[in-house]
């Protein structure tokens, strides 16, 4: 990954961290920022039991910089294609578990990036929403999906059509987000939630993830998603991760897994 001061990546105990650090744009992601992101990702998946994504600042991020739009002249589709689509593919395609902290904005390609992550802890006054009615935009980086499979039809279009934000508490509420935290709280929380995720079962997890994955692309009748979960545990019985959480269960002690 290249360095860079706008994005860090920082790796500790089995989590990784990715950072944007571009506070005084409230995060605002250039080209360069959305390759250092995809770049944090790929080497994540390398190295890392569980990724954390992260901001500094008031606000999680504000979207694309539109100071690099060119209104009149670029194909807004190519833009998402090429530069933004890709980001928020490689998030959710990470076969890690991966968290994003979310205070303050996350607008556009931001909640997109929030939205691609298996878990987002938001800050009790976050700000979550569709501003793209004010830019004659439409809605993007894959937020139409979430919108729709979480809120529902009458609440996703009221979003896109109000361009009105949802509080952290209120994302949660509606099942948006995962959980609301107190602000001053967030950063050590999230933190805390991913090295816990990088000290757990991380083999499991992984199949939990290409399940949910898997019924979120399509409908499985009950009997499907029976047949996988047998087929899941299959795998994960012969695990030594599997063999330790029984033995540890049996024994009274707290396990020890060490993602094999």
């Amino acid at each position: 990954m290249t360095a860079s001061t706008e994005v860090t990546y920082e790796f500790s105990a089995g989590v990784a961290v990715i950072t944007l650090n571009r506070p005084a744009s409230r995060n605002a992601l250039t080209m360069p920022m959305v390759e250092q992101i995809i770049d944090g990702v790929r080497r994540a998946e390398r190295e890392a039991a569980a990724l954390l994504i992260r901001a500094e600042g008031l606000a999680f991020c504000a979207g694309r910089d539109l100071a690099d739009a060119r209104p009149g002249e670029e194909d807004g589709g190519r833009v998402l294609t090429e530069v933004f689509n890709p980001m928020v593919r490689a998030v959710a395609d990470a076969q890690i578990p991966t968290v994003a902290a979310v205070q303050g904005a996350a607008l556009g390609a931001g909640l997109g990036l929030a939205l691609a992550c298996d878990v987002i802890l938001a800050a009790d006054t976050a700000k979550l929403g569709s501003p793209f009615a004010s830019i004659g935009a439409v809605l993007d980086s894959g937020a139409h999906k979430a919108f729709v499979e979480r809120l529902g039809q009458a609440v996703a279009m009221d979003l896109i059509y109000s361009g009105r934000f949802l509080s952290g508490v209120e994302a949660a509420a509606a099942g948006l987000v995962s959980r609301a935290l107190p602000a001053d709280e967030l950063d050590q929380a999230t933190r805390a939630y991913a090295a816990a995720l990088a000290t757990g079962p991380t083999l499991a997890f992984r199949e939990s993830k290409r399940l949910v994955r898997e019924l979120s692309q399509r409908p499985l009748t009950l009997a499907e998603t029976l047949d996988r979960e047998a087929q899941a545990q299959s795998r994960a019985s012969r695990t030594k991760d599997y063999a330790e959480g029984f033995t540890a269960f049996l024994e009274r002690r707290p396990p020890h897994f060490r993602g094999e």
